[in-house]
């Protein structure tokens, strides 16, 4: 039996997978605490929860139109628009089920057989996925710690080629909590207009930064609206991660294309996670920015736990919510580590290959758990450490 090419190197998502194995060793009797899955530890807010809760007693339950229900798109594109200082029309805006559909489109719609896309390394697993998918070449961007995980510019600006289609950014981002700083963006940005090339954005986590009340969207630069395709959604915002709600922005030509392709491949997103997300955005946003406070300490108390183990350190990251510790001088590989820290310590996470090849040498946990656990699985890697010299 032969498969499609285009799903030769698919890989299972890392976060599942050690999901999985400490799930067994749970079913064991083992106490696990749990740094792996990239998540709110809270339940989704509770008025959120009783609008979409409202909507499928009042019949919100049929389908929609592929792009989504009006309300919503106009809903976003003011508020995102207004969070970046950019104008954006309701046309522009592509609801889907969850973000990954806004990363997996666009690329779609935008790379042919051949083209070339940077993406950033360590990054998320899907980028990879998606371009190989569509039949577009990976061009991996190494990323760099003394530079806050943003770019290595130098090695960005010479993987650029006249092959090159689209240039895939995370800030803040997943695996490093980096934030690009505003010089990176514009870098990224003149090299696009050199280029004639197309800019993702995937900026699920923009609401969560730590270091300034504005997150920068490279969209919102002179003259990139037209080349930039924002990738959003509300599951880290508002702990909305099983209603499976995303939305992508894009000039409305791409617009009108990603349209289609929701129409043949999913159809429509559920009505009634709409209508809670048209609450997420219009209403009270006290408990995001209280959730903002909890991860910002939770980030103290994870990045200053582990600057106390030998052999590991870690940058204060600038967003998100997770920690990237640099474990080179323990002398264990970042698999090998993250194995022994699971099987024999107790504390599930991830390591840095997880997410490229350029992650070697990292772990990536997740702090959005409770406070105990954090100090727990401080406790118990330090042990741990110590007790190998």
């Amino acid at each position: 039996m032969k498969f499609a090419q285009r799903t030769a190197s698919l890989k299972p998502e890392g976060a599942y997978k050690v999901l999985e194995r400490a799930r067994d060793l749970e079913a064991q009797g083992k106490d696990i605490i749990h740094l792996e899955i990239g998540q709110p530890g809270f339940n989704t807010f509770s008025h959120i929860s009783q609008a979409g809760i409202q909507a499928i007693r009042d019949g919100h339950t049929r389908y929609n139109p592929p792009s989504g229900i009006q309300e919503l798109r106009r809903a976003i594109a003011e508020d995102a628009g207004f969070r970046r200082g950019m104008r954006i029309l309701p046309e522009q805006v592509v609801i889907g089920p969850g973000a990954k559909p806004g990363l997996f489109f666009p690329t779609l719609a935008v790379v042919d057989p051949g083209d070339e896309v940077l993406y950033p390394d360590p990054g998320f697993p899907t980028y990879p996925a998606m371009i190989q998918a569509a039949g577009g070449v990976p061009v991996p961007i190494p990323l760099d710690e003394k530079n806050g995980f943003s770019f290595d510019i130098d090695a960005f600006n010479a993987r650029v080629s006249g092959k090159t289609k689209m240039i895939i950014l995370n800030s803040p981002a997943n695996p490093t909590g980096g934030v690009m700083p505003l010089k990176d963006l514009k870098s990224v940005a003149e090299t696009a207009e050199r280029c004639d090339c197309w800019v993702m954005s995937d900026e699920i986590y923009s609401r969560l930064i730590f270091d300034r009340n504005t997150p920068i969207s490279i969209a919102a630069l002179k003259g990139m609206e037209k080349r930039t395709i924002i990738v959003d959604g509300f599951s880290k915002t508002y702990a909305m991660t099983g209603w499976r709600l995303g939305y992508m922005i894009a000039p409305e030509p791409l617009a009108r294309r990603l349209d289609l392709l929701m129409t043949h491949a999913v159809g429509c997103t559920a009505s009634f996670t709409q209508v809670a997300g048209i609450e997420a955005i219009n209403g009270n946003q006290v408990q995001v920015e209280e959730a903002l406070k909890e991860y910002r300490m939770k980030r103290d108390l994870m990045v200053q736990g582990l600057n106390t183990i030998p052999g590991i350190s870690c940058q204060s990251p600038g967003g998100a919510f997770y920690a990237f510790p640099n474990i080179r001088k323990t002398g264990f590989t970042s698999t090998d580590l993250a194995m022994k820290l699971l099987d024999r310590a107790g504390v599930a996470c991830l390591s840095g290959t997880d997410f490229g090849e350029n992650g070697e040498g990292y772990l990536r946990m997740c702090y959005a758990c409770s406070s105990q656990d954090i100090t727990m699985a401080i406790e118990r890697i330090s042990d741990w450490v110590k007790r190998q010299n």
